[in-house]
C-alpha cells in the first residue's frame, strides 16, 4: 500500500472491493465473492489492493484481508450466523457476537493484514464515522500519530462495526492513545462504504480516477417478512413490535445504501465501477438482517452466485 502527497500514482491500477452491511444477508455477498475468487484464480487479498466493509461486510472484508479464502468464510458463516441471529434478545446476540469475534480473530491486530483494509463504524456520542485502517498511506491527516486500526484489536473493531443498536449493544473500544470510544454499527453512517474507499484511493493514495477499478457488492434487496398467524395475542404484539423495529432499521440502512450509491454516481461517475446488488421481489425471498434459517440463507448465497453470472463477462474484463 502506497501513498505520498508529492508522488501521485501514475499508470498503476488500484483494485478496490467494497462490501455493504446487512447482517445475515451477507450470505448473498459471499455468493458473489465465491465466483469472483474462482474467476480470479487467487485469494481475494491478492486481487484487491483495498477492501472496505461495513457490519457484515466488515467481517468478510477483514477475513479477506487476513488471507482467508471465501470457502473458509462461507463455512464460518454457515456455522455461526444462525447461532448469533437465533438469540432472542439484545444481550444474547451481543454475547454471541463477542464470542464469535474473539474465536475468529483472537488477538490479531491490523498490522497483520495482507492488503489495504477499511472497517467502518460510527461514534455514538458525536455521530461521526470511525474507520479502522491498517496502512499509514490511507491516512488523511495526523500521520505522526497514526497507529494501525487505532491500536484496537481486529475482533473489537469488527464487533463495533456490527453493533446494530438496539439489536446489539454498543461497543466500547480502547485506542492506542488510551481513549475509550463508544461505537455502533457503521451502517448508520455508511452502510455502503464505497465513498470512503474512493476517498482513500483518490485523496490519500493519489490514484487518478481512471486508474481505479472498483467492485461494490451489496446484500441484495428483498421483501419484508410478514408476521405469521398465532393464537397468542401477547406473543403477536411482541413479535409485531420487534418486526417493526427491524424493518425501521433495515429501511434506514437501505436508504443509506442507496443514497451513498447515488452520490458515487454523481461525484465519481468517472471512477470505473461495477455494482452488484440485485432486487428480489418474490414473496418467498422475504428476509431481514436477523435471518437465522440456514435454508433461506443458502438461497441468498445462491442468488449472489446468480447475480455474479449476470455480470461475469464485465467483471472478467474489469479485473483480469
Amino acid at each position: 500500500m502506497t501513498g505520498d502527497d508529492s508522488n501521485p500514482q501514475s499508470g498503476k491500477l488500484l483494485r478496490v472491493l467494497t462490501l455493504d452491511g446487512g447482517g445475515a444477508k451477507g450470505f448473498y455477498t459471499l455468493g458473489v465473492l465465491k465466483e469472483i475468487e474462482a474467476m480470479s484464480g487467487c485469494l481475494l487479498h491478492e486481487k484487491f489492493d483495498l477492501v472496505f466493509g461495513t457490519s457484515t461486510g466488515a467481517i468478510i472484508a477483514t477475513l479477506i484481508a487476513l488471507g482467508r479464502s471465501v470457502d473458509e468464510i462461507i463455512e464460518l458463516y454457515r456455522t455461526n450466523v444462525p447461532k448469533v441471529m437465533r438469540q432472542t434478545n439484545c444481550p444474547g446476540r451481543t454475547q454471541a457476537l463477542r464470542k464469535l469475534a474473539e474465536d475468529v480473530f483472537g488477538d490479531a491486530k491490523f498490522d497483520e493484514v495482507k492488503t489495504g483494509i477499511g472497517v467502518v463504524a460510527a461514534k455514538w456520542l458525536n455521530e461521526q464515522p470511525m474507520i479502522f485502517k491498517a496502512h499509514i498511506g490511507q491516512a488523511h491527516g495526523r500521520k505522526a500519530t497514526f497507529a494501525p486500526g487505532f491500536g484496537v484489536k481486529i475482533a473489537d473493531a469488527v464487533r463495533a462495526s456490527c453493533s446494530a443498536y438496539p439489536f446489539f449493544d454498543r461497543t466500547v473500544v480502547q485506542t492506542a492513545a488510551g481513549e475509550m470510544i463508544e461505537l455502533i454499527d457503521g451502517g448508520y453512517c455508511a452502510n455502503n462504504p464505497t465513498l470512503y474507499a474512493i476517498a482513500d484511493a483518490v485523496r490519500a493514495l493519489k490514484f487518478a480516477h481512471q486508474d481505479i477499478r472498483l467492485v461494490s457488492v451489496g446484500v441484495g434487496v428483498y421483501p419484508e417478512p410478514k408476521p405469521g398467524w398465532t393464537s397468542w395475542e401477547s406473543w403477536k404484539m411482541r413479535f409485531a413490535k420487534k418486526l417493526l423495529s427491524v424493518q425501521l432499521l433495515q429501511k434506514t440502512l437501505e436508504i443509506n445504501t442507496q443514497s451513498m450509491d447515488q452520490l458515487r454516481e454523481i461525484l465519481f461517475a468517472d471512477v470505473p465501477t461495477i455494482r452488484i446488488s440485485n432486487t428480489f421481489a418474490e414473496p418467498e425471498m422475504a428476509t431481514d438482517l436477523l435471518e437465522h434459517d440456514l435454508t433461506k440463507l443458502n438461497i441468498l448465497f445462491q442468488r449472489g452466485r446468480d447475480s455474479f453470472g449476470k455480470r461475469e463477462q464485465e467483471l472478467s474484463e474489469f479485473l483480469l
